[in-house]
């Protein structure tokens, strides 16, 4: 599975922007989707992530503010942010899993395929 991710940028704290990752090769419904990201320096932290019965899981750091969803008809997986802040900025790479659980659905090694990551800066 070739995954692209796309939709990141500038923008100022407060605003919204809408990540896409695009799958290619394979059927994308058998998988879970999700979104990590890492700040310059620092690891990679897991964001979100969203299962094929439809059930998210979110860091406490974006709940409530950003929404994983996945469109499997189009084999592309969505992450809504709003009320971005400085904190968010990174670069953003989305991820599949064949058969990540609730236990391990932060951990990086349960992800099989990843895309190459979309930079996002929000701004003061």
């Amino acid at each position: 599975v070739q995954l692209q991710a796309s939709g990141g940028g500038l923008v100022q704290a407060g605003g919204s922007l809408r990540l896409s990752c695009a799958a290619s090769g394979r059927p994308f419904n058998p998988y879970t989707v999700a979104w990590f990201r890492q700040a310059p320096g620092k690891e990679r932290d897991f964001v979100a992530a969203y299962f094929r019965n439809q059930y998210a899981i979110y860091a406490e750091s974006v709940k409530g503010r950003f929404t994983i969803s996945r469109d499997n008809a189009k084999n592309t997986g969505y992450l809504q942010m709003d009320s971005l802040r400085p904190e968010d900025t990174a670069v953003y790479f989305c991820a599949l899993s064949p058969s990540v659980i609730r236990s391990t659905v932060a951990s990086q090694s349960a992800y099989a395929y990843w895309g190459q990551g979309t930079q996002v800066t929000v701004s003061s």
